[in-house]
C-alpha cells in the first residue's frame, strides 16, 4: 500500500492538475459549458490509455532501442528538471499564450497531449517500471488512482480557479515545481549511480 501511495503522489506531481487549471479554462473557454464536461473526461480517457500504453509497452520499447535504464533515469530527470524549473518561474499568461484558441473543440492535443500525458508523466512511468518490472501490476494502480485525482481536480478547473484565484494557483504550481526540483534531481542523481555501477 506504501508503494502505491508513494507512485500515486510522484505521479500526481509530474502530472501538475493545479498547474493545468489555467491552461484547462483557457482551452475550454469556447467549449460550450453543457459540453465541457464530456470534452474534458474524453480527453482524460485518451491521456489514461496513451499512459497505460506506455507502462506496459514502455521496457520493450527500451530494450528494442537499445537504452539503458540509467540513460533514461538521466535524461528523464533532466526533461523533468526543465518542466519543474518552467512552473517555477514562468507566469499563467506565458504558458496560456500557448494555447490554439482558433479550434472550438480540443481533441488530443494541447489537453491529452502534453497536458495529461505529458514528457514528465511519461518519463516517469517508463523510468518506473524498468526500475522495478516485478511492481508493474502496483504501478498501474497508480496510473489509475493518479489519473482520477488528476481528472477530479481538472473537472472542477472552473470552481477551484475562482477559489483560489490566480495568485493562489501561482503559489500551488511553483510549490508543486519545487518538490519536481527534487524528484528531478533524485532521478537525475539514480541514474548517475547506476552508471556507476556498471563501470565497477
Amino acid at each position: 500500500m506504501e508503494l502505491i501511495t508513494s507512485y500515486v503522489i510522484t505521479l500526481i506531481l509530474v502530472m501538475d492538475p493545479f498547474g493545468n487549471i489555467p491552461l484547462f479554462i483557457t482551452a475550454l473557454k469556447r467549449v460550450p459549458s453543457e459540453r465541457r464536461t464530456k470534452v474534458l473526461l474524453r480527453e482524460l480517457i485518451i491521456a489514461l490509455f496513451i499512459m497505460v500504453v506506455f507502462l506496459f509497452a514502455g521496457a520493450k520499447l527500451l530494450a528494442w532501442l537499445g537504452i539503458a535504464k540509467h540513460s533514461l533515469g538521466v535524461s528523464g530527470g533532466i526533461v523533468l528538471f526543465i518542466m519543474s524549473i518552467k512552473l517555477v518561474f514562468n507566469s499563467l499568461e506565458d504558458e496560456q499564450a500557448h494555447i490554439n484558441q482558433r479550434d472550438e473543440e480540443p481533441f488530443v492535443v494541447p489537453l491529452a497531449i502534453p497536458l495529461i500525458a505529458g514528457p514528465a508523466s511519461l518519463s516517469m512511468l517508463l523510468i518506473l517500471s524498468a526500475g522495478a518490472p516485478s511492481k508493474v501490476a502496483y504501478l498501474f494502480i497508480a496510473v489509475l488512482a493518479a489519473s482520477f485525482l488528476n481528472g477530479l481536480v481538472l473537472l472542477l478547473s472552473f470552481p477551484i480557479s475562482n477559489i483560489l484565484g490566480r495568485r493562489g494557483l501561482i503559489a500551488v504550481e511553483r510549490l508543486t515545481g519545487l518538490l519536481m526540483v527534487l524528484i528531478s534531481v533524485n532521478m537525475i542523481m539514480g541514474g548517475i549511480s547506476d552508471f556507476i555501477h556498471t563501470l565497477s
